[in-house]
């Protein structure tokens, strides 16, 4: 997280609204896909999203129906097959080839908080070219035998999202809850694939039981999530999203999704839920050896990978959207059918660090998610200064972070009522139909969610930051309205906003005038030369529906709404008089033009 610190968490949240189909591709489409002590390979699936499917998440305060006619006017096959578990995410059905036009269309619409493809991502392990070291170098380069004086990670519960974890491994199975398969509901966890053993053995692997190897997180218990039902490995976003929101209500403590998915506002979604209960949720960057252009994402911790010299590795990403990094390269680790390997990829970087969350939370659980990560990051190593896009604020360092937080005397006693208030829209306007409204929220520990009111009555609930709104004011009598909004935190303390009085007029007006047009420029009788700019405005008793522009009897641009600006390059047009005619057009059809002459 680069938000350093913030309690809100009101900040980078843009940055997940709309992904772009470019970068949800770019994640996927990569060479070396998926490795480990095999060094198998797998090919991408046929298309990198499912096809038929897309995930949407409406604002809060939208209506089923009127989510139902959006979807209706985008596409008119397209349905809802549900909301994901009790979050506000949808699951959208649509016909094959078309998913990335309606993610475009939704992703325009103002009462859409976001579309994106459900993209299938592979497990961020990379084949390893080093032969099987006799140790587990990890270990001691992040100082894990000094953090086991202080914190074992008792009672932690780190939820494993991976391809499931194998249950009769010696080094696991004193370990295991039972665990859940989002994929088809049921309690199937067994590994379809070895990543997800060789994940779950390296966050916490059964130590000091004179066999096998160690975990990072001593004593943590591990919550098995199998996200895929495919050999080879790759798991869809909503997959992802749905195991981590399970987590979340099961008490999960640390999630590590060992995928790419610092991109997905569905993922990132589900990310924040965990948080909003405690929580903290831990990713791969990578392997593609590249910058993946990614912003940083608030709601989740992204890892880079180092090798035994604090170098990063070749194949692991880096940019801005880099927390920590961690060791990655040759990690020894439980191997599905009972046996032991080395594995490479940031997909092990992640898990190191989900372990040293675990042991940071069980030095001292009075520490929020934020302050847990405050220590995480403050107490990383600096191999390259306080801020790298190689290794964010550093590699991980166990010893150190848990001798900060078992140091941190300070108990927050969160007393404070969260701030809220609503920016948009502004008091004193007339609205009508769906109205966007946007508040703001803080809180000295942190905004669980936020509710809008409207004249009392409950619109929506949203626990996600920005929080957005999609009223339909037509529920409510025309005339007075007054809008606010509740805020809590974690501890039940509400903030209430200032009341906002609006006006809503819904019913409609008879329209008695045609509209009347102006062309603002060019003057009528000037000369022209190059592009010259060409202005439109017209108003009306009632609405504008449209405004055209005609050039010499040619229709040349028009615009919905009152108002049309056109670039006219006048170079290839014959020396002489033109006519300029513009054509505005109220809701009842009504017409009016308005012509200039200008000469060239």
């Amino acid at each position: 997280m680069r938000t350093r610190y913030s309690r809100d968490h009101n900040r980078g949240r843009s940055a997940f609204r709309h992904t772009r189909l470019s970068q949800a591709l770019k994640a996927v489409l990569v060479a070396g896909l998926l490795g480990g002590a095999s060094g198998l390979a797998h090919a991408a699936p046929d298309k990198p999203w499912k096809q038929g499917q897309i995930l949407v998440k409406p604002k809060a305060g939208l209506s089923e129906g009127e989510f139902d006619k959006i979807l209706q006017r985008k596409n008119k096959q397209a349905r809802t097959k549900g909301r994901m578990g009790n979050r506000a995410l949808h699951v959208v059905e649509v016909s094959p080839e078309s998913e990335e036009a309606l993610v475009r269309a939704l992703s325009q619409d103002p009462n859409i908080e976001f579309a994106e493809l459900d993209m299938a991502v592979p497990p961020s392990a990379t084949t390893p070219n080093d032969t099987r070291y006799s140790y587990q170098w990890h270990l001691s380069k992040i100082q894990a035998a000094a953090s086991w004086d202080i914190s074992k990670a008792d009672n932690i519960v780190i939820a494993v999202l991976d391809t499931g974890v194998d249950a009769a491994h010696p080094d696991l199975s004193g370990k295991l809850l039972p665990g859940w398969n989002a994929v088809d509901g049921g309690y199937d966890t067994s590994d379809i694939h070895g990543h997800g053993t060789a994940v779950a053995g390296t966050a916490a692997a059964q130590t000091n039981n004179a066999n096998g190897v160690a975990g990072v997180a001593w004593n943590a218990a591990i919550l098995p999530v199998r996200i895929t039902n495919s050999s080879d490995g790759y798991a869809y976003w909503s997959d992802i999203a749905r195991g981590l929101t399970w987590a979340a209500d099961q008490g999960a403590d640390v999630a590590n999704i060992s995928y790419g998915v610092s991109n997905s506002a569905t993922v990132a979604n589900a990310a924040q839920y965990l948080r909003s209960k405690g929580g903290l949720v831990v990713v791969a960057a990578g392997n593609d050896g590249a910058d993946s252009g990614y912003a940083n994402n608030p709601y989740m911790i992204t890892v880079s990978a180092t090798d035994s010299s604090d170098a990063k590795t070749s194949w692991s990403n880096y940019g801005a959207v880099i927390d920590v990094a961690a060791p990655g390269a040759s990690i020894q680790t439980t191997s599905r059918g009972g046996g032991y390997g080395n594995w490479s990829g940031t997909s092990f970087a992640s898990p190191v660090t989900a372990g040293v969350v675990a042991v940071i939370m069980g030095a001292n659980p009075a520490l929020t998610a934020d302050e847990v990560e405050q220590v995480l990051e403050s107490s990383a190593d600096k191999i390259a200064g306080d801020i790298h896009p190689y290794y964010g604020y550093g590699r991980v360092n166990a010893g150190t972070a848990v001798a900060m937080a078992a140091s941190s005397t300070t108990v927050t006693v969160d007393s404070a009522a969260p701030s809220v208030n609503i920016f948009s829209p502004i008091g004193g306007k007339t609205v009508s139909g769906l109205v966007q409204v946007e508040v703001n929220a803080s809180d000295d520990v942190g905004v669980t969610d936020v509710s809008l009111y409207a004249n009392g009555q409950l619109v929506g609930t949203d626990g996600t930051a920005p929080y957005q709104f999609s009223w339909d004011s037509k529920g409510l009598a025309d005339g007075a309205v007054t809008l606010s909004a509740r805020a809590v935190d974690a501890q039940g303390n509400e903030g209430v906003s200032t009341h906002v009085a609006l006006t809503v007029k819904n019913q409609a007006t008879a329209d008695m005038m045609a509209p009347s047009v102006t062309i603002t420029k060019p003057p009528n009788g000037s000369k022209v030369s190059g592009t010259v700019t060409v202005g439109v405005s017209a108003t009306d008793d009632v609405s504008v529906a449209k405004v055209q522009l005609y050039i010499d009897g040619k229709l040349v641009s028009s615009a919905s709404g009152a108002t049309l600006s056109y670039n006219w390059n006048t170079r290839k047009i014959k020396y002489g008089a033109h006519k300029i005619e513009a054509v505005a057009t109220d809701g009842s059809a009504k017409r009016t033009s308005k012509a200039v002459t200008v000469y060239r």
